[in-house]
């Protein structure tokens, strides 16, 4: 029996290493996949530095709060309108003036808040953080065009794409706050050159950048206007619609408000964990919580993508869900954080599972010439759930402490679960229709 056990997991070992080799040796997939994530350091990093560099300069955890608040606010507005941009002129040509004023803005509020410079100086220049690339969106983007039509490769490269941002969580938020502590300006230099390095490694890969409309439309002779009706017409072709095909139909609808019901529970419960941590004195173990649930993540991210699934997917999707929600929900009888920490470490195996879901249903959902701004609508979504999720829990918990939090939690795990299943047949009909990658062959 161990030697049946262990040449079991040899056997899962080689799928895993095996199957992502084989992505990673496509000519510069490497190179892109790797830019992509080093680039997106300021999604862990900038909140964190922001928070720490502005409580030790003015000594206020509520300017803090609201800063973080408004970045986040503001790159949910803006990531759908910088992804419906690269859609439209492609990735290295929005890309490349977005990073010089994010570059230009960074530097601009680090030295406003070493100065101390008043506050509404801040208050005008934290929203020009949000003019961040989508590099998860396009890196995603690059993957399904370089293997459209091929679901199980198409499926593995998703997983790595959550493995990769799994991995860049964990690093980035204790990594920022030991930056943050020695130097606010110290760290956002090293954001700032994350940003360059994996900017060039990522528009570096040759070969991988999907066409924008532009360069379709112009291929074609065409309008870019008249390029995105031929294809809604031909979308609605492949999909067997007697309607006009557009952009917001119901399972894109249905998809993006579970999103936000999920970013509103479970940054309620982030909030929660740590007023939970400090009632216990153990306010120090609270990071170590949230990286049990991203390493959990990361390994369900690394071992769904390894395996070839015949159940359909959403099914896949519905069931990730409610072990998610339920899980999350149960904080509220949970009378120790080594409780929390358990349920986060069972419950995480399927964290990234629901995002590389969400993926997927998005190649079901958007044509691939708008495949950035989906996703982007998608992280737009989930981001301002979160902001709500925060402030609703962040009002109970001041009123009735970390209980409080966690009845906010619950209440908000099982409506945004509720609000899901609502929209069970457009997304069931969703994924029965065909991959909309078929659209560029």
């Amino acid at each position: 029996m161990p030697n049946q056990v262990i040449a079991a997991v040899k056997e899962v070992g080689h799928r895993v290493v095996d199957g992502y080799a084989e992505l990673l040796r496509m000519p510069n997939t490497a190179r892109f996949a790797t830019g992509a994530v080093i680039a997106s350091m300021p999604a862990p990093m900038v909140g964190m530095t922001i928070t720490i560099a502005v409580q030790h300069n003015y000594g206020s955890y509520s300017l803090a709060g609201a800063l973080t608040a408004i970045q986040a606010i503001s790159m949910a507005i803006a990531s759908p309108l910088i992804g419906k941009l690269v859609d439209k002129f492609g990735q290295k040509q929005t890309a490349v003036p977005t990073i010089i004023i994010w570059l230009l803005a960074a530097a601009s509020l680090i030295t406003a808040i070493t100065l101390n410079a008043p506050v509404w100086v801040l208050y005008c220049l934290t929203p020009l953080m949000a003019a961040i690339p989508p590099w998860g969106a396009m890196s995603r983007h690059r993957w399904t065009t370089l293997l459209k039509g091929d679901h199980i490769r198409t499926e593995r490269a998703l997983s790595l794409c959550g493995v990769f941002d799994e991995a860049m969580w964990v690093v980035g938020n204790p990594l920022a706050s030991i930056l943050a502590v020695y130097s606010g300006i110290v760290a956002f230099a090293f954001t700032g050159l994350c940003v360059v390095v994996g900017a060039i490694m990522f528009l570096g890969a040759l070969g991988t950048e999907p066409p924008s409309q532009t360069d379709l439309a112009r291929k074609e002779g065409i309008t870019r206007k008249e390029y995105r009706r031929r294809q809604a017409a031909l979308q609605a072709s492949l999909q067997g619609e007697k309607r006009k095909s557009t952009f917001w139909s119901a399972g894109l609808i249905a998809v993006c408000v579970t999103w936000f019901g999920l970013g509103a529970f479970q940054s309620a419960a982030s909030i929660s964990i740590i007023s939970f941590a400090t009632e216990q004195n153990m306010k120090q173990m609270t990071g170590f919580v949230f990286a049990c649930f991203s390493f959990s993540s990361l390994i369900g991210a690394l071992f769904y993508g390894a395996k070839s699934w015949s159940t359909p997917l959403w099914k896949r999707f519905y069931f990730c869900l409610v072990v998610v929600n339920l899980g999350i929900a149960s904080f509220l009888f949970a009378h120790n954080l080594w409780t929390i920490m358990a349920i986060y470490l069972i419950i995480g195996i399927c964290q990234s599972p629901t995002w590389i879901n969400g993926n997927q249903l998005m190649l079901h959902l958007v044509p691939p010439i708008r495949f950035t701004e989906g996703m982007s609508w998608l992280n737009a979504m989930n981001a301002i759930g979160s902001s709500a999720g925060s402030a609703i829990a962040g009002i109970f918990i001041d009123s009735y402490g970390s209980r409080g939090g966690f009845a906010v939690v619950s209440t908000l795990a099982l409506t945004s679960l509720a609000i899901a299943f609502v929209g069970l047949r457009q997304i069931r009909a969703s994924t029965e229709q065909p991959d909309l990658t078929l659209m560029s062959r």
